[in-house]
């Protein structure tokens, strides 16, 4: 079959998603959609109490407004459209709607790597210098830290930019959910190695960087808590990051196993391994988001408190129109 471009007005992508596995797509429906809620559900209610609670009112609270609002962004770039693959027969995507998807997903996972190492270095300084922690995290110090938005939204706006310029050919197949970059460039038929050369470039200064970041604050933190005599005093301090921590595992760990699985020469290895790695791309783009806000409001004291009082007062507000 002869190659040949597709031209803008004409060109539509067949996404596979588990096609191949039509049982696993209606139960995966089910569970996804309902994580889907939860995520709009748990985050909309964290970022309505960091907003209505004075308390919260910190640069903690103010990375966690951050972090939930990102992560609703990020999963309404994706799940509609997998849960939309999940029930029609074609999962076809025009050329205009795959790209916006790609960039809206590719900014919000660039901005959490960043943010999440913003988030780090607020709980060194409130742990390991608390006693200048209000002017180092001032509000002339913390809100210039949310132009990591702008650094990934710049960042993808090149990524996206290299890959809508290739030409492309062959076939319009995108053996995933949704427009992945790498799952999209594979169609490309011309010279591939700026873009990959640019996305390496992005994995060193939007992955490597802030992994490091976050490293060297939490060897901080930990000489830190290490010093203090109590038990008490030390649990206490590991509770004010624990959070963070855990978000930071699950985020990192996912992603490390997503990318560092040896890839199988075994025909039906491979199409294991193809499955496992949506599974995983899965669970990286859904669960890790529901996840965060059930985190912290379990292991933070303060957002417990303030989410307890936002469901009280909304419960006596129904209360009081029937009375």
């Amino acid at each position: 079959m002869a190659r040949s471009n597709w031209t803008f007005p004409l060109v539509r992508f067949i996404l596979l998603g588990l096609s191949a596995h039509p049982r696993l797509e209606k139960m995966f429906f089910v569970l996804i959609l309902l994580m889907y809620l939860v995520i709009l559900l748990g985050s909309g209610v964290l970022i309505l109490v960091t907003i209505l609670d004075s308390r919260l009112h910190k640069p903690m609270y103010f990375f966690l407004r951050n972090l939930s609002f990102l992560d609703i962004c990020y999963t309404a770039s994706s799940v509609p459209l997998t849960l939309d693959s999940f029930l029609t027969p074609r999962k076809t995507i025009s050329f205009s709607a795959c790209f916006g998807q790609m960039f809206l997903s590719f900014a919000m996972g660039t901005t959490e790597y960043v943010l999440l190492s913003m988030m780090a270095f607020d709980r060194s300084v409130a742990i390991c210098n608390p006693l200048r922690y209000s002017v180092v995290m001032s509000k002339a110090a913390y809100l210039p830290m949310a132009s990591s938005w702008a650094a990934g939204i710049i960042n993808t706006v090149v990524q996206t930019s290299l890959a809508i310029r290739l030409p492309l050919c062959g076939d319009n197949i995108i053996n995933h959910f949704t427009c992945e970059i790498l799952a999209v460039l594979k169609l490309a038929c011309a010279d591939i190695s700026i873009s990959v050369t640019s996305l390496r470039t992005t994995i060193i200064i939007f992955l490597g960087i802030p992994v490091l970041f976050i490293f060297f604050s939490y060897v901080f933190v930990t000489a830190t808590i290490l010093r203090i005599p109590s038990a008490e005093g030390r649990e206490k301090a590991f509770s004010t990051c624990s959070a963070h921590l855990t978000v930071v595992v699950i985020f990192y760990g996912t992603i490390v196993f997503m990318y560092a699985k040896p890839k199988s020469k075994d025909p039906l290895g491979t199409d294991k391994q193809d499955l496992s790695g949506k599974l995983i791309s899965l669970f990286y783009g859904v669960v890790t988001p529901m996840l965060n806000p059930i985190i912290y409001s379990l292991r933070n004291k303060d957002v417990k408190a303030a989410v307890k009082n936002f469901v009280c007062q909304k419960h006596l507000s129904n209360v009081a129109l029937y009375i």
